[in-house]
């Protein structure tokens, strides 16, 4: 029985052996490796909806490219797709013509569904001069690329990428292509339907091409518009607007930005040159003399590239033509639409836009409005108190039409004025280029339009104070170091301010104090400037008599004698009783004074 008992131990051991064994080998069985995902070729070519772009893939032999490791993301055509665009077989189509059509469904990269934006973006076809062919996709309404095709599956993963099925085959896009299919385009598509299908088939061809068209955005023709007081492009004639047109079309070349270069000038269709700048960003310089901003570059069609510019160019021919007035050619210009901005709040549209103006406008462009803005602590144009706008426009614009080789070194006056009704002094130095009130240069000079001129500046020319001219006149250069000495009162803001004001100054210059034995200090420094200032008075040259006496900021009186003796002016008598001390130069007008600049240093009577 022992035996019997022992053996069943071992056969029971046995059967349990045997029985996990056997589980095991279930369990190896159960343990399949995991599945790899698909290529983008083969998620294709297991999709009966792109039989007919499996069979491209094959004939093109971007089925094996497309099955390698790589981060692609193609836009897939179905196959009623491809038999809306008349393509039920791909034999008939060329390898070469077939591969580059495919590649313009391709991107070099993944790109979800949830990582479209509205841009361009480059395609793997390729156009002129092996560039990339550019892809226009816009998701403001629904997602659509080169306005042709939509998405009907999206964000189809596979090992080596991501497939979009879409709607429409994408075939190589054309200029007119490209254009139609932005919105921004939309006025120029417009104009470009105006003329029939004279340039919209020239632009859709290979004849002339490749092409290099700058092409306006709508905001660029609506400020053309604008300007001409027109409604629409009805009210331009077909003649004005092909000569336009053809200004912005260069044919024979795919000028991309890279090979532009600084000075470089093109002949357009029309005949006339435009002029290539580059010093600070792409820009395009017309007959006006005021750039246009390439602001998207190098939208890469198959006969041609495309650069959106944010102006309408003009030939000579229809500037001639058209010849704008001051306020029409601020408004055809984009780089001034903050100047049109300001001259529409302040009202002086009707006085820039009368056609017998005959003015002088210093126009600062948007960055210069921007500063103005920032230093003054204004958020924006809607916050400058519309009197003080209003001056300070005026304050760039002189009465009488003064070209850059009129201007000489001198002080003129401007249309603003002070609450005396007073017209400002502006001080023009042309030492080194053209300088105004030491703060704003010319930039662009010789403007010509119907009722003036117009010189681009850097910068708005403020309304002056006393300091202004002062700091300004390199004449006063010693007058200015006196008053900031060590030591002495901050004449800077007396002079810059309105308390006590107006002011009336007598200002000497560099050769008067040069003339000084020695130059004073301390007190006796601050004695004698405050001898040259007369305060609660705008003391113009016309107000002045012979024998009249007028009372320093110091205390003693200055005594005016008229006529001056020689070339002066006038003739003064300090306080010491100097009477040979000559005013030499009148009315130099700031806002809260007026200087009058004299040949000596007024000394105060030392005794009293």
């Amino acid at each position: 029985m022992k035996t019997i008992i022992h053996l069943s131990k071992y056969f029971i051991v046995s059967l349990l052996f045997l029985s996990i064994a056997s589980c095991s080998d279930d369990d190896d069985n159960n343990m399949n490796p995991p599945e790899q995902e698909a290529t983008i070729t083969e998620t294709a070519t297991a999709d009966a909806e792109l039989s007919i772009l499996t069979a491209a893939l094959i004939k093109t032999g971007l089925d094996a490219t497309l099955n390698e490791e790589g981060t692609y993301t193609v836009l897939a055509p179905t196959n009623e797709a491809f038999q809306a665009a008349g393509i039920t077989s791909v034999d008939n189509i060329s390898e070469e013509v077939l591969t580059n059509i495919l590649l313009n469904h391709v991107f070099n990269e993944t790109i979800m569904a949830t990582d479209l934006s509205t841009m361009y973006k480059n395609t793997l076809a390729t156009g002129p001069d092996d560039n990339a062919i550019s892809m226009y996709i816009n998701i403001e309404n629904s997602v659509s690329f080169n306005g042709v095709a939509a998405p009907t599956t999206i964000d189809i993963t596979a090992s080596n990428g991501v497939i979009h099925k879409v709607d429409a085959v994408l075939t190589i896009p054309t200029i007119v292509d490209h254009a139609a299919a932005n919105p921004s385009f939309s006025i120029l598509v417009e104009a470009l339907g105006r003329l029939g299908n004279t340039y919209t088939d020239l632009l859709s061809g290979t004849d002339g091409a490749p092409f290099t068209v700058f092409a306006p955005t709508n905001e660029a023709f609506e400020n053309l518009l604008s300007m001409l007081g027109a409604s629409s492009l009805d009210d331009i004639d077909d003649a004005t607007l092909e000569a336009v047109l053809t200004y912005h079309v260069v044919a024979g070349a795919n000028a991309t930005s890279g090979t532009l270069s600084d000075g470089q000038m093109i002949t357009t269709a029309q005949g006339e040159d435009v002029t290539i700048m580059t010093a600070d960003g792409v820009k395009i310089m017309d007959a006006t003399d005021t750039p246009a901003n390439v602001v998207a570059a190098d939208v890469q069609a198959g006969n041609g590239v495309i650069h959106a510019i944010d102006k309408v160019l003009l030939p000579q021919t229809i500037v001639d033509a058209m010849n704008p007035t001051i306020a029409g050619f601020v408004a055809m210009n984009n780089d001034y639409s903050s100047l049109l901005a300001a001259v529409q709040k302040a009202d002086l549209v009707e006085t820039l836009n009368a056609e017998d103006a005959g003015l002088t406008v210093f126009a600062p462009n948007n960055e210069a409005f921007a500063t103005f803005l920032s230093d003054n602590g204004f958020a924006s144009l809607e916050e400058v108190p519309t009197d003080v706008l209003k001056q300070v426009l005026l304050n760039h614009v002189i009465e009488g039409e003064v070209m850059s080789g009129d201007l000489t070194t001198m002080y003129g006056n401007t249309m603003a004025t002070n609450t005396d009704g007073d017209n400002l002094s502006l001080y023009i130095n042309t030492e080194s280029g053209v300088m105004l009130n030491g703060v704003s240069t010319v930039t662009t000079a010789d403007v010509e339009v119907s009722n003036g001129v117009i010189h681009a500046v850097d910068a708005v020319i403020g309304l002056p104070t006393i300091v202004t001219f002062a700091t300004a006149d390199p004449n006063f250069s010693s007058l200015v170091g006196a008053l900031t000495a060590d030591g002495q009162p901050d004449f800077v803001s007396i002079l810059s301010g309105a308390t006590d004001a107006p002011f009336t100054v007598f200002a000497p210059l560099n050769s008067a104090f040069e003339a000084l034995s020695a130059t004073p200090t301390g007190a006796t420094l601050t004695a004698v400037l405050q001898h040259h200032v007369v305060a609660g008075a705008n003391a113009r040259s016309e107000d002045l008599t012979d024998g009249m006496m007028v009372s320093s900021l110091e205390g003693d009186n200055i005594t005016i004698a008229l006529p001056g003796t020689g070339d002066a002016i006038a003739d003064l008598t300090d306080g010491a009783g100097n009477t040979d001390i000559g005013v030499v130069a009148v009315d130099v007008q700031a806002t809260n004074g007026v200087i009058h600049a004299v040949n000596k240093v007024l000394i105060p009577d030392t005794t009293n």
